[in-house]
Protein backbone atom coordinates (compact mmCIF):
# COMPACT_ATOMS: atom_id res chain seq x y z
CA UNK A 1 0.00 0.00 0.00
CA UNK A 2 1.04 3.61 -0.61
CA UNK A 3 1.03 4.59 3.05
CA UNK A 4 1.70 8.35 2.58
CA UNK A 5 -1.22 8.58 0.16
CA UNK A 6 -3.39 6.59 2.57
CA UNK A 7 -2.51 9.00 5.38
CA UNK A 8 -3.48 12.00 3.27
CA UNK A 9 -6.77 10.41 2.24
CA UNK A 10 -7.57 9.51 5.84
CA UNK A 11 -6.90 13.01 7.16
CA UNK A 12 -8.91 14.63 4.37
CA UNK A 13 -11.93 12.39 4.96
CA UNK A 14 -11.83 13.21 8.67
CA UNK A 15 -11.51 16.94 8.02
CA UNK A 16 -14.45 16.76 5.63
CA UNK A 17 -16.84 15.32 8.18
CA UNK A 18 -16.39 18.21 10.66
CA UNK A 19 -17.83 21.70 10.30
CA UNK A 20 -16.24 24.74 12.02
CA UNK A 21 -19.21 25.08 14.36
CA UNK A 22 -18.76 21.45 15.41
CA UNK A 23 -15.43 22.32 16.99
CA UNK A 24 -16.18 25.81 18.28
CA UNK A 25 -14.81 27.83 15.36
CA UNK A 26 -16.57 30.73 13.67
CA UNK A 27 -17.08 30.25 9.93
CA UNK A 28 -16.84 33.59 8.16
CA UNK A 29 -18.50 34.05 4.80
CA UNK A 30 -21.08 31.92 3.05
CA UNK A 31 -18.85 30.19 0.54
CA UNK A 32 -16.36 27.45 1.45
CA UNK A 33 -14.41 25.76 -1.31
CA UNK A 34 -13.74 22.59 0.68
CA UNK A 35 -16.15 20.40 2.66
CA UNK A 36 -15.60 20.47 6.38
CA UNK A 37 -12.57 22.00 8.08
CA UNK A 38 -9.83 23.78 6.18
CA UNK A 39 -6.22 22.78 6.73
CA UNK A 40 -5.49 25.98 8.60
CA UNK A 41 -8.48 25.45 10.90
CA UNK A 42 -7.37 21.93 11.79
CA UNK A 43 -3.78 23.10 12.29
CA UNK A 44 -5.04 25.79 14.67
CA UNK A 45 -7.06 23.27 16.67
CA UNK A 46 -4.13 20.84 16.88
CA UNK A 47 -1.60 23.54 17.77
CA UNK A 48 0.71 22.95 14.80
CA UNK A 49 1.75 25.16 11.93
CA UNK A 50 -0.21 25.07 8.70
CA UNK A 51 2.98 24.25 6.80
CA UNK A 52 3.74 21.28 9.04
CA UNK A 53 0.21 19.92 8.82
CA UNK A 54 0.24 20.34 5.03
CA UNK A 55 3.45 18.32 4.78
CA UNK A 56 1.93 15.63 6.99
CA UNK A 57 -1.21 15.41 4.87
CA UNK A 58 0.91 15.23 1.74
CA UNK A 59 2.97 12.37 3.17
CA UNK A 60 6.16 14.41 3.42
CA UNK A 61 6.69 14.10 7.18
CA UNK A 62 7.37 10.63 8.49
CA UNK A 63 8.47 11.53 12.02
CA UNK A 64 5.34 12.94 13.61
CA UNK A 65 5.54 12.77 17.39
CA UNK A 66 3.00 11.09 19.64
CA UNK A 67 2.01 14.54 20.88
CA UNK A 68 1.21 15.83 17.39
CA UNK A 69 -0.75 12.70 16.46
CA UNK A 70 -2.67 12.81 19.75
CA UNK A 71 -3.49 16.49 19.18
CA UNK A 72 -4.75 15.74 15.66
CA UNK A 73 -6.83 12.86 16.97
CA UNK A 74 -8.46 15.12 19.55
CA UNK A 75 -9.07 17.89 17.03
CA UNK A 76 -10.60 15.48 14.52
CA UNK A 77 -12.57 13.69 17.25
CA UNK A 78 -11.24 10.33 16.22
CA UNK A 79 -12.44 7.12 17.83
CA UNK A 80 -9.83 4.91 19.54
CA UNK A 81 -9.72 2.68 16.44
CA UNK A 82 -9.25 5.70 14.17
CA UNK A 83 -6.55 7.06 16.49
CA UNK A 84 -4.63 3.77 16.27
CA UNK A 85 -5.06 3.80 12.49
CA UNK A 86 -3.67 7.34 12.31
CA UNK A 87 -0.55 6.24 14.20
CA UNK A 88 -0.06 3.25 11.91
CA UNK A 89 -0.35 5.38 8.78
CA UNK A 90 1.83 8.21 10.09
CA UNK A 91 4.63 5.90 11.21
CA UNK A 92 4.33 2.65 9.24
CA UNK A 93 7.87 1.54 10.01
CA UNK A 94 7.29 1.58 13.76
CA UNK A 95 4.27 -0.68 14.09
CA UNK A 96 6.44 -3.66 15.01
CA UNK A 97 3.97 -6.01 13.31
CA UNK A 98 4.85 -7.91 10.19
CA UNK A 99 2.39 -10.33 8.64
CA UNK A 100 3.51 -13.85 7.86
CA UNK A 101 4.75 -14.06 4.27
CA UNK A 102 3.45 -17.59 3.77
CA UNK A 103 -0.16 -18.77 4.12
CA UNK A 104 -0.99 -19.47 7.73
CA UNK A 105 -2.66 -22.45 9.32
CA UNK A 106 -4.74 -22.73 12.46
CA UNK A 107 -2.95 -24.57 15.24
CA UNK A 108 -4.01 -28.07 16.20
CA UNK A 109 -5.28 -26.89 19.57
CA UNK A 110 -7.33 -24.11 17.99
CA UNK A 111 -8.85 -26.52 15.46
CA UNK A 112 -9.73 -28.90 18.27
CA UNK A 113 -11.34 -26.09 20.25
CA UNK A 114 -13.39 -24.93 17.26
CA UNK A 115 -14.54 -28.48 16.51
CA UNK A 116 -15.69 -28.93 20.12
CA UNK A 117 -17.72 -25.70 20.22
CA UNK A 118 -21.48 -26.08 20.11
CA UNK A 119 -21.97 -22.74 18.37
CA UNK A 120 -20.87 -21.51 14.92
CA UNK A 121 -17.14 -20.81 15.04
CA UNK A 122 -14.60 -19.74 12.42
CA UNK A 123 -10.86 -18.97 12.53
CA UNK A 124 -9.76 -16.10 10.27
CA UNK A 125 -6.38 -14.65 9.45
CA UNK A 126 -5.83 -10.91 9.13
CA UNK A 127 -6.80 -11.07 5.43
CA UNK A 128 -10.14 -12.75 6.34
CA UNK A 129 -9.12 -16.07 4.84
CA UNK A 130 -10.92 -18.93 6.61
CA UNK A 131 -8.30 -21.11 8.33
CA UNK A 132 -10.77 -23.40 10.08
CA UNK A 133 -14.46 -23.68 10.87
CA UNK A 134 -16.72 -26.16 12.57
CA UNK A 135 -19.68 -27.68 10.67
CA UNK A 136 -22.10 -25.20 12.19
CA UNK A 137 -19.91 -22.21 11.32
CA UNK A 138 -19.60 -23.51 7.76
CA UNK A 139 -23.35 -24.08 7.50
CA UNK A 140 -24.14 -20.62 8.84
CA UNK A 141 -21.76 -18.51 6.77
CA UNK A 142 -21.04 -20.37 3.56
CA UNK A 143 -22.61 -23.79 3.35
CA UNK A 144 -22.53 -23.67 -0.45
CA UNK A 145 -18.71 -23.68 -0.60
CA UNK A 146 -16.43 -26.65 -0.03
CA UNK A 147 -16.22 -27.38 3.69
CA UNK A 148 -12.68 -28.68 3.22
CA UNK A 149 -11.50 -25.45 1.57
CA UNK A 150 -9.73 -24.03 4.68
CA UNK A 151 -7.37 -26.99 4.57
CA UNK A 152 -6.10 -26.02 1.10
CA UNK A 153 -4.18 -22.71 1.34
CA UNK A 154 -4.63 -21.78 -2.31
CA UNK A 155 -8.39 -22.44 -2.26
CA UNK A 156 -9.39 -21.03 1.08
CA UNK A 157 -12.70 -19.17 1.28
CA UNK A 158 -12.32 -15.50 2.08
CA UNK A 159 -15.21 -13.86 3.91
CA UNK A 160 -14.62 -10.50 2.20
CA UNK A 161 -14.75 -12.05 -1.27
CA UNK A 162 -17.88 -13.97 -0.33
CA UNK A 163 -19.58 -10.85 1.02
CA UNK A 164 -18.87 -8.66 -2.02
CA UNK A 165 -18.59 -11.12 -4.90
CA UNK A 166 -20.96 -14.00 -4.06
CA UNK A 167 -24.67 -13.53 -4.72
CA UNK A 168 -25.51 -15.89 -1.84
CA UNK A 169 -24.36 -13.19 0.59
CA UNK A 170 -27.10 -10.82 -0.54
CA UNK A 171 -29.66 -13.43 0.44
CA UNK A 172 -27.96 -14.41 3.68
CA UNK A 173 -27.62 -10.85 5.02
CA UNK A 174 -30.86 -8.85 4.85
CA UNK A 175 -28.84 -5.88 6.12
CA UNK A 176 -26.12 -6.36 3.53
CA UNK A 177 -25.12 -2.68 3.44
CA UNK A 178 -24.49 -2.74 7.19
CA UNK A 179 -22.37 -5.87 6.85
CA UNK A 180 -20.44 -4.31 3.98
CA UNK A 181 -19.63 -1.16 5.96
CA UNK A 182 -18.51 -3.21 8.93
CA UNK A 183 -16.33 -5.48 6.77
CA UNK A 184 -14.57 -2.61 4.97
CA UNK A 185 -13.93 -0.78 8.24
CA UNK A 186 -12.24 -3.85 9.70
CA UNK A 187 -10.20 -4.41 6.55
CA UNK A 188 -9.04 -0.77 6.61
CA UNK A 189 -7.74 -1.21 10.14
CA UNK A 190 -5.83 -4.35 9.14
CA UNK A 191 -4.37 -2.64 6.07
CA UNK A 192 -3.09 0.27 8.16
CA UNK A 193 -1.47 -2.09 10.65
CA UNK A 194 0.14 -4.24 7.94
CA UNK A 195 1.01 -1.97 5.00
CA UNK A 196 3.76 -4.36 3.87
CA UNK A 197 1.40 -7.33 3.40
CA UNK A 198 1.36 -7.99 -0.35
CA UNK A 199 -1.46 -10.54 -0.27
CA UNK A 200 -3.66 -8.17 1.72
CA UNK A 201 -2.98 -5.37 -0.78
CA UNK A 202 -3.80 -7.74 -3.65
CA UNK A 203 -7.12 -8.65 -2.02
CA UNK A 204 -8.03 -4.99 -1.61
CA UNK A 205 -7.07 -4.24 -5.20
CA UNK A 206 -9.12 -7.16 -6.48
CA UNK A 207 -12.21 -6.10 -4.54
CA UNK A 208 -11.86 -2.49 -5.68
CA UNK A 209 -11.73 -3.68 -9.29
CA UNK A 210 -14.54 -6.24 -9.09
CA UNK A 211 -17.01 -4.52 -6.75
CA UNK A 212 -18.13 -0.93 -7.22
CA UNK A 213 -19.74 -1.04 -3.79
CA UNK A 214 -16.50 -2.07 -2.14
CA UNK A 215 -14.57 0.63 -4.01
CA UNK A 216 -17.07 3.31 -2.93
CA UNK A 217 -16.91 2.23 0.71
CA UNK A 218 -13.11 1.96 0.62
CA UNK A 219 -12.83 5.54 -0.65
CA UNK A 220 -14.66 6.78 2.47
CA UNK A 221 -11.85 5.36 4.62
CA UNK A 222 -14.00 3.82 7.39
CA UNK A 223 -12.05 2.38 10.34
CA UNK A 224 -13.48 0.17 13.08
CA UNK A 225 -12.32 -3.02 14.78
CA UNK A 226 -15.79 -4.64 14.82
CA UNK A 227 -14.94 -7.13 17.56
CA UNK A 228 -18.48 -7.67 18.84
CA UNK A 229 -22.06 -6.92 17.94
CA UNK A 230 -25.11 -8.42 16.29
CA UNK A 231 -25.50 -9.89 12.83
CA UNK A 232 -28.89 -10.46 11.24
CA UNK A 233 -29.26 -13.47 8.94
CA UNK A 234 -31.92 -14.87 6.67
CA UNK A 235 -30.63 -18.40 6.29
CA UNK A 236 -31.95 -20.44 3.35
CA UNK A 237 -32.55 -23.47 5.59
CA UNK A 238 -33.90 -22.05 8.86
CA UNK A 239 -34.98 -18.49 8.10
CA UNK A 240 -34.43 -15.37 10.20
CA UNK A 241 -31.83 -15.24 12.97
CA UNK A 242 -30.29 -12.46 15.02
CA UNK A 243 -26.98 -13.66 16.47
CA UNK A 244 -24.42 -12.03 18.71
CA UNK A 245 -20.81 -12.35 17.60
CA UNK A 246 -17.45 -12.01 19.32
CA UNK A 247 -14.15 -11.67 17.47
CA UNK A 248 -11.26 -12.71 19.72
CA UNK A 249 -7.59 -12.38 18.85
CA UNK A 250 -5.49 -15.52 19.18
CA UNK A 251 -2.09 -14.86 20.80
CA UNK A 252 1.15 -15.54 18.93
CA UNK A 253 -0.58 -16.17 15.62
CA UNK A 254 0.23 -13.14 13.39
CA UNK A 255 -3.28 -11.73 13.61
CA UNK A 256 -5.47 -14.84 13.64
CA UNK A 257 -8.89 -14.41 15.22
CA UNK A 258 -11.66 -16.65 16.46
CA UNK A 259 -15.14 -15.56 15.37
CA UNK A 260 -17.96 -17.17 17.37
CA UNK A 261 -21.73 -16.71 17.30
CA UNK A 262 -24.44 -17.22 19.89
CA UNK A 263 -28.16 -16.65 20.25
CA UNK A 264 -30.12 -15.22 23.16
CA UNK A 265 -31.41 -18.10 25.30
CA UNK A 266 -35.06 -18.86 24.69
CA UNK A 267 -35.28 -16.67 21.61
CA UNK A 268 -36.58 -17.66 18.16
CA UNK A 269 -33.01 -17.25 16.95
CA UNK A 270 -31.83 -19.89 19.39
CA UNK A 271 -34.50 -22.26 18.08
CA UNK A 272 -33.43 -21.57 14.51
CA UNK A 273 -29.79 -22.18 15.41
CA UNK A 274 -30.71 -25.50 17.04
CA UNK A 275 -32.61 -26.44 13.89
CA UNK A 276 -29.56 -25.64 11.78
CA UNK A 277 -27.38 -27.72 14.09
CA UNK A 278 -29.86 -30.60 13.78
CA UNK A 279 -29.71 -30.34 9.99
CA UNK A 280 -25.91 -30.49 10.08
CA UNK A 281 -25.93 -33.43 12.47
CA UNK A 282 -28.56 -35.49 10.66
CA UNK A 283 -27.35 -34.92 7.10
CA UNK A 284 -23.65 -34.88 7.81
CA UNK A 285 -23.44 -31.83 5.52
CA UNK A 286 -24.66 -28.24 5.93
CA UNK A 287 -27.99 -28.77 4.24
CA UNK A 288 -29.98 -31.45 2.40
CA UNK A 289 -28.91 -32.68 -1.03
CA UNK A 290 -30.53 -30.63 -3.74
CA UNK A 291 -31.08 -27.55 -1.56
CA UNK A 292 -29.31 -24.20 -1.88
CA UNK A 293 -26.59 -25.42 0.49
CA UNK A 294 -26.18 -28.86 -1.03
CA UNK A 295 -22.76 -30.47 -0.78
CA UNK A 296 -22.44 -30.72 -4.53
CA UNK A 297 -23.20 -27.07 -5.29
CA UNK A 298 -19.82 -25.43 -5.89
CA UNK A 299 -20.90 -23.06 -8.64
CA UNK A 300 -20.52 -19.94 -6.50
CA UNK A 301 -17.33 -20.85 -4.66
CA UNK A 302 -15.21 -17.79 -3.94
CA UNK A 303 -11.75 -18.80 -2.79
CA UNK A 304 -8.54 -17.08 -1.81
Amino acid sequence: MDTPAELGDFLRTRRARLQPEDVGLVAYGKSRRVPGLRREELAQLAGVSVAYYTRLEQGQSGNASDGVLDALARALRLTPDEHAHLRNLARPGRTGRRAAARPQSAGAGVRQLVAAMGTPAVVLDLRHDVLAWNPLGHALLAGHVDAAGPGRPEERPNTQRILFLDSHARELYPRWEEEARRAVAALRLAAGAHPEDRRLAELIGELCMRSEEFAALWARHPVRACTSGTKVFHHPLVGAMSLQFEMMGLPDTDGQRLLAFSAEPGSPSEAALRLLASSVSEAGIPGPHGGPYAAGDRSARITG
